[in-house]
Parts: C-alpha cells; structure tokens; sequence
C-alpha cells in the first residue's frame, strides 16, 4: 500500500501510546541487537534505541513513503531497510513491532517463524489493533458491499489476520516461550467528531479500500462512509474505544 505519513501522524500521540506499554514489556540487555518489524516513519524505532542503549536496531518496513522519512534517523546504531518481514533473517535478540503485523496474513505460521528467528534469551514484542468489530471498520464493509463499489471491488472486503488474543499465548507456549505476557487493552480516545473517526482511519483501515478503487469512485466512497459515519455518531466529541493486543515471550 502507498502510505501518507503525514496523514498517519495526524494522530500522532494517540497512535504512538502503546508503544510505552510494549517497551515496557521488554527486559533490556547490554549490546542487543534488535529489529523493529513495521517501523514506519522510524521515529519511534529512535525511541526505542534510547530505551536500549548500546544497542543496534534495524527498522524494517514495506513502504518506500515511510522509510524516506525514517532515513534521516540513520545513524551508527540504527539503520533502515525496505523489506518484507517475511523475508526476515538472521537470528536477533530483540523482535519488536509496533501497529504492523495486522497488515500480515496467517499468524498461526507467522508468530512461531518470528519466534525461531530469536537467539537463546531472545525476546519478542508485539502490539497490534484487534479493532474490526468496532462499526469504523464495519461501516468499510458496509459500504464496499454497496453499488456501485461492490462491483469495482469485485465484492473484496478486507479480513483481519488478528486471532484472540489468549491464541497468541498459546501459540507462544507452543514453541517453548517463557515469561509470557498477552493482554487486550482498551485504548480510549477523544476524537473531536465523527470526521475525526474518518481521518484516523483513512491513515490506515480505508487505504485498501481506495487504492482497489477506480479514481472516479475514490472520493464517492469517502464520501459514503462519511455519511455512515455522522448517522452513528452524531455527537461532539466522540469516544473511540479502540482495542489492542499487546503480546510478548522470551525465547528460553
């Protein structure tokens, strides 16, 4: 997909508040050698070399647009490249990824090939959106299974690759991890109308949807989930409930 990062930062502090809770999952080791899986626009890969100091971090990430903006963070510890975290290789102590993986399909190979890719006392650290069921993202489906989207997208709807979070830990104890920690966590945000809904998730949830589009319908289709949008929430501001899985293991 063709990310905006600016339009991704427009929630820059709500988006990045999890990171703290993943970070704070970690035990820090001298000399780690990590990769952050997703690292977007790299900024909070810096942050996370604070938390890790002598470390050396590699951000990894698919989107040309987000690692343009990453590069200027290089330095003698961390460096970017544009990969396909299947392609991931090596073997690292550090695995960290931050709002990525729900873009990967199949987490029951993903997870266990992540975890092989940890050395002895390795650790993995993840955090990702568990949100389809809340009505910002039924309402895409909605309106992609109407006319006439329905027939440019040939009837596509995106499906969340997430599992329940308690399949995580088991998937994690599966492949012989200690120290497990998972938990769903409510993130609560106030958002100034049901416009503000549209602008979080046109940075990320709706881009699919748009970039399957035909350009004459891009905007039709923005414009219809707007509407669906004011109808279910008509009131100022509006609380957006947002649900992440956070996960993490040591590899023994």
């Amino acid at each position: 997909m063709a990310w905006d990062p600016q339009q991704y930062l427009k929630f820059r502090e709500q988006r990045f508040a999890p990171f703290e809770d993943l970070v704070s999952l970690i035990q820090p080791r001298p000399g780690m050698r990590g990769v952050d899986l997703g690292c977007g626009t790299g900024e909070l890969t810096a942050r996370l070399l604070e938390r890790l100091p002598g470390s050396q971090l590699l951000g990894m990430d698919s989107s040309a647009e987000m690692l343009a903006r990453a590069s200027a963070l290089a330095g003698p510890q961390l460096s970017f490249a544009k990969q396909d975290l299947r392609g991931l290789e090596g073997e690292w102590d550090l695995l960290f990824s931050h709002a990525a993986l729900q873009w990967v399909d199949e987490h029951e190979r993903l997870i266990p090939e992540l975890f092989a890719r940890l050395t002895w006392g390795g650790q993995l650290a993840v955090q990702m959106p568990a949100n389809d069921d809340h009505y910002t993202h039924a309402a895409l489906r909605e309106v992609a299974g109407e006319a006439p989207f329905r027939e440019a997208l040939a009837g596509w709807v995106r499906t969340s690759p997430v599992l329940p979070v308690e399949r995580y830990a088991e998937l994690l104890f599966s492949c012989g991890a200690e120290h497990i920690h998972a938990r769903l966590q409510v993130y609560g945000h106030v958002l100034e109308d049901a416009d503000a809904l549209l602008e979080w998730t046109r940075g990320t949830t709706m881009l699919p949807y748009i970039e399957r589009l035909p350009a004459e319908l891009q905007e039709r289709f923005v414009s219809r989930y707007r509407e669906k949008l004011r109808e279910r929430f008509p009131q100022r501001p509006v609380f957006y409930a947002f649900k992440r899985i956070l996960f993490a293991a040591t590899r023994p």
